[in-house]
């Protein structure tokens, strides 16, 4: 959810995102103020406090509760930006993001180190007892519970080592060789394949005797955290994925409102100033003013419906795109030949990256390409979708734009990753360009590594 305030805390902007999740139109919410919109308690107690410290020109983030009608309460990571005018900061733009998800998430993984401790009062762990001398490992009757009923009940050391995921051999070889007289206890945490040949996570606590300063005998516990290793890495991609989306939005609505729409009413405004000290050339002025303060509206809007797919729920995937880029085609001069022969319905997600990578890859050719025409094609092709888009530019070396600062190429990648699917970018200087994404039609999480 995106909208822009002033100091008076009045809306200027906001996103389709933010009226529809507060049941209201974009009209009813630009112009009215932010108590007007928002429960007056909360405005007063959470937003205006945090807003203020905004205005003073700092970048403000915080996590809170809001209700929202028909939705209920959810949880929000909340960014507040100043932005800066001719006459200091004027204005802040505000990006709110739901993480009521990341929040369950996080308590699923509470959930399963309650788990876990209850694996190890149910017997989800084992013991055992190495006698380093003869290199024999002695393990309790709980290991089947942990890694199946064929493991036998005891085995040589370098047996068991050479159960361990290779990654994680180095770490457990070192726990061992680290054991002195005076720092006899080790833990660590590896994989290894179960009877069954699941991948199981194991932490396993050991303490060691010595005779002389020779390691003798190690006992210790094992026990299976499986199940947290899994909810720990859940929780870990939902953040990145999070904080990915942060950045790429971040980074494109400062360039939109900095770059174009910030300098383009900084400019009408000194027009303005200049036609005060020439009020008889107001009359004549007066239409010009009125045609480029509707063009920066109508560009206002568009960034909006380029940062909100709601063509894509109301058209349906093929059409949302279509109608996508003949609105880019005529807002920025720029011909899209589009076709398609899709018949399958396309899941919301993968048209959603679809439809991000079609953007991203109008904008590039737009700035960078020379040329102004494009064409994007659609196709089906044996249980996956095919997009191709291809211009005949002045192109780019690939490896040149990869190690950039630029994040265009990247978040390509990583949303058509998402997707289980696979891009190919062709481009050299002055042979063109060509984006090659195809995507499961049924797309399937990627699995965690713990599970092989």
């Amino acid at each position: 959810m995106i909208a822009v305030v002033d100091r008076e805390y009045r809306f200027l902007i906001a996103n389709h995102q933010f009226a529809k999740t507060r049941n209201m139109t974009r009209e009813q919410v630009v112009g009215r103020f932010a108590h007007e919109v928002l429960n007056r308690e909360f405005f007063e107690n959470v937003v205006k406090p945090k807003l203020d410290e905004c205005f003073q020109g700092k970048v403000v983030t915080y996590e809170t509760k809001s209700s929202y009608p028909g939705i209920g309460e959810r949880d929000l990571f909340v960014s507040y930006f100043p932005i800066e005018a001719d006459n200091g900061i004027d204005r802040a733009a505000c990006i709110m993001h739901d993480i009521t998800d990341r929040k369950r998430s996080e308590e699923s993984l509470r959930e399963s180190e309650q788990r876990f401790r209850l694996a190890a009062q149910t017997g989800k762990m084992y013991s055992f007892d190495w006698d380093v001398t003869t290199d024999v490992v002695v393990r309790s009757p709980e290991r089947v519970k942990v890694l199946g009923a064929k493991e036998p009940l005891r085995f040589s050391h370098q047996q068991f080592v050479g159960t361990i995921y290779p990654d994680d051999r180095p770490a457990f070889i070192a726990s061992i060789a680290g054991l002195t007289p005076e720092r006899p206890a080790a833990e660590v945490i590896f994989r290894v394949r179960s009877s069954d040949g699941a991948l199981v996570w194991l932490k396993s606590s050991g303490h060691g005797f010595f005779s002389a300063d020779k390691l003798m005998r190690v006992i210790g516990m094992v026990a299976d955290i499986t199940d947290l290793k899994r909810a720990e890495e859940s929780l870990a991609d939902m953040t990145r994925k999070l904080i990915r989306a942060q950045e790429q939005e971040r980074a494109r609505i400062g360039r939109d409102l900095h770059d174009d729409i910030n300098q383009r009413l900084a400019m009408l405004s000194v027009e303005l100033e200049q036609l005060t000290e020439n009020p008889a050339e107001w009359q004549d002025r007066v239409q010009e003013f009125r045609n480029r303060m509707a063009e920066i509206s109508n560009d206002v809007q568009a960034l909006s419906h380029d940062l909100h797919s709601s063509k894509l729920e109301y058209l349906g995937v093929i059409a949302g795109i279509r109608s996508w880029c003949k609105e880019f085609s005529q807002r920025r001069k720029m011909e899209i030949d589009f076709s398609s022969d899709i018949s399958s319905a396309v899941p919301a997600e993968v048209g959603l990256s679809l439809l991000r990578v079609v953007q991203e890859a109008s904008n590039n050719a737009m700035k960078h390409s020379g040329v102004r025409q494009i064409e994007v094609q659609l196709r089906e092709e044996a249980h996956e979708i095919r997009l191709v888009v291809t211009d005949a530019g002045r192109g780019f070396d690939l490896e040149e734009s990869t190690q950039g600062k630029g994040l265009g190429l990247t978040s390509m990648r990583e949303r058509v990753r998402l997707m289980n699917g696979t891009i190919a970018i062709h481009s050299k200087p002055t042979a063109g360009t060509t984006i090659d994404v195809r995507v499961p039609l049924v797309t399937t999480p990627t699995p965690q590594r713990a599970a092989g």
